[in-house]
Parts: C-alpha cells; sequence; structure tokens
C-alpha cells in the first residue's frame, strides 16, 4: 500500500513509534525536512504578497521598511496613511490568518488521530457551535467585543466538557459515546443560537450575528492577535511533546498501555489542547469550516501519518490555506466575502479530490 494512503489510526507500529524509529506511516527524516522548508517558504511568499492586496496600493519595498523600521524600532519609513493600512490594518488581519487557520489544522489532526478516524473535524465535540454561541449572546447584550470573543472562548471550551460529562454519565469511556454527546452538545448549542438569532434586533444585531456565523477576520485588531497567542501556542507546544504518545494511541489503546502510557491522562491532555485550539481559533474567525477536515488529511498523504511531521505540516499548510482565501475573499469582489464561505465553496470539491486519491486506504 502506497503510504500516501494511509488514514489516521494507522500511525504505526507501537515498538517503532516508541523507539523513534520511521513506522508504516512515516517517511525518511531528510524527505520531510526538504517538504517542510518548502511550506515553510510559501507561507513567507503568502505572508509578504498579502501586504500588497487591497485597496491602497503599497510597494513592496515600502512594505519591508515599514515592517523592518517596526522591529528594529527605526525611524518611520513611510507615511502615517501607510503605516496605519500595513501596521495597524494588513497586518493583524494576515497574522490572524495563519493563527487561525494553524490551529484549526493541528486541532484536526490531533483529533483525528485521538479518535483514529480521518474524517473528524475540530467540531465533532460541539466547540465551534459552542463558541458559536457565546458570540452570539455578547452580541445580542451588545457587549464589547472583546467581551463576544471571551464568551466564544468560554463557551466552546464549556462545550466540550458537556459532551465528556455527558459521556462519563453513560459510564461508557468509548470513543463512539463521546462522539455521540459531542453531536447532542452542538444540536443543543446550534438550537440556543437559533433562539438568539431569533430574539435579536433585525436591523442591527441579527445581520452581525449572520456575518459572524459566516466565518470571516474583517474586525480583527492587534489586540486580538495578542490575545491568540498564549491560547494557540501553548497548545501547540503540548501537543508536540506528546507527539509520540499520540502516535501510539493512535494505533490502539491497549498497545499504549503495554508502553507504560497513561491512556486516559494522554487522551485528556490531546482533548483539552485540541478543544483549546478550536475554541480560540472560533472566537476570532467566527465558524470556518473545512480547515480542520481538509488540511490534516493533505499532510498526511504529502508526509505520512506520523504525528511528529504532521503536527508541523498541518500548521504551515493551515496557516497559508486560510491566509490565501482571505486574500481572495478581500480581492475578488468589490465587496469582502466571508472567508467562510471561500473556504466551504474550494475545500469541498478539493476535499473529494484528495478522497479519490488516498480511496485505497479508506477501503
Amino acid at each position: 500500500m502506497d503510504n500516501s494512503s494511509i488514514p489516521a489510526g494507522q500511525a504505526a507500529k507501537p515498538a517503532s513509534v516508541a523507539k523513534g524509529g520511521r513506522g508504516i506511516g512515516e517517511r525518511p527524516a531528510y524527505a520531510a525536512v526538504g517538504k517542510i522548508s518548502v511550506l515553510l517558504l510559501i507561507l513567507v511568499i503568502a505572508f509578504l504578497g498579502s501586504f500588497l492586496l487591497g485597496r491602497f496600493p503599497v510597494a513592496p519595498d515600502m512594505v519591508v521598511a515599514i515592517l523592518c523600521a517596526k522591529l528594529l524600532a527605526l525611524p518611520q519609513a513611510g507615511t502615517d496613511t501607510m503605516e496605519t493600512i500595513v501596521l495597524d490594518i494588513r497586518l493583524p488581519r494576515i497574522m490572524a490568518a495563519l493563527l487561525v487557520g494553524s490551529a484549526l489544522a493541528v486541532s484536526g489532526a490531533a483529533y483525528q488521530n485521538l479518535f483514529r478516524n480521518p474524517l473528524v473535524s475540530p467540531s465533532i465535540l460541539g466547540a465551534s457551535w459552542g463558541a458559536a454561541f457565546g458570540a452570539v449572546l455578547g452580541m445580542v447584550f451588545h457587549l464589547s467585543w472583546i467581551w463576544v470573543e471571551s464568551l466564544a472562548f468560554v463557551f466552546g471550551l464549556a462545550a466540550v466538557g458537556s459532551a465528556l460529562t455527558i459521556s462519563s454519565w453513560f459510564g461508557n469511556k468509548s470513543t463512539i459515546s463521546l462522539v455521540l454527546a459531542g453531536i447532542v452538545v452542538s444540536a443543543f448549542f446550534q438550537a440556543l443560537v437559533s433562539v438568539l438569532k431569533y430574539l435579536a434586533d433585525p436591523m442591527n444585531t441579527l445581520p452581525e450575528i449572520s456575518f459572524w456565523l459566516m466565518g470571516g477576520l474583517s474586525k480583527v485588531t492587534n489586540q486580538d492577535v495578542l490575545l491568540l497567542f498564549i491560547p494557540i501556542l501553548l497548545p501547540l507546544v503540548v501537543l508536540y511533546l506528546l507527539r509520540w504518545q499520540i502516535n501510539v494511541l493512535s494505533v490502539g489503546e491497549e498497545e499504549a498501555r503495554t508502553l507504560g502510557i497513561n491512556v486516559r491522562t494522554t487522551r485528556l491532555a490531546v482533548l483539552a489542547c485540541a478543544t483549546m485550539l478550536a475554541a480560540a481559533a472560533t472566537s476570532v474567525g467566527g465558524i470556518i469550516q473545512w480547515v480542520g477536515l481538509l488540511i490534516p488529511h493533505a499532510a498526511r498523504m504529502l508526509f505520512g501519518a506520523n504525528f511528529a511531521i504532521v503536527l508541523p505540516a498541518s500548521m504551515l499548510m493551515g496557516g497559508t490555506f486560510l491566509l490565501i482565501m482571505d486574500n481572495l475573499s478581500r480581492s475578488l469582489a468589490s465587496i469582502e466575502i466571508q472567508v467562510g464561505i471561500l473556504t466551504s465553496l474550494i475545500g469541498a470539491p478539493f476535499f473529494v479530490f484528495l478522497l479519490a486519491r488516498s480511496k485505497r486506504g479508506l477501503e
């Protein structure tokens, strides 16, 4: 079987993973480093190129000069208008796209490895609709935007906590019961969102809610980006530290116990990290579909199923993908298209292509 067709859940033989060797789903290290370097180069090009897009043109040399002046505390390089556009409008949006895309992709990769299913997305346990309820609640009560995002983050975490609690009530610790509990929680919070939309002011609040639910980054500020760093970087570090345990868990719990892994603690840690990533991303960007499902699948096709490689690959690919989608959303038409619409329009058919490429691994 071609390694590119191996889905999540067939990561490696336990002994190979435990010894740090190359398992069934892994590529040779030198090949992975080369591909990761290419992905990093593409991300840098997309990052710099994104500053050139917009109604107000800024020359490439001026963009570099303004960014260098800001980073190195040099004298002002451009006019006040140019600095405002580059540093206060485009930079936070570009950074938010990279952070949100990376968070959703890594969250999806972690969930897929944990549930041993390549078709699992970050919304599987209700984080997306829990965060949506929190944000809509804040909008209905006309709270400041920072409170809207904070409520979205808190309720995203609470939704997954509710799914874990419901699953534990039945004394069944299987992943099936957890997924079913997640479906119930998602449906419940989705109904609550509908209730709040029904009660919202139809002239002002309801359109704001509808646009937020479509997913977008038009309201992102530098403060939002700063607040995103901790709830995104911290889970990323923890997941990387748990990379070989996650590899073993994707094979099976019995194999993990044989190798001395505390299965319950590791599963809860992975769930907490993946949920924090999904909740943080949704609190800022709204409900952006397909990134957490599509990107990890593409990363495994390119690099194999070793989570130590899939994690940075998903991070780079997810950030680049969402940045490109956001660039298209503000460039394709005279009015901005919500990025969540584009990720669905482009992500759905592209995922069909990926499934066709990997159909032998899913049979």
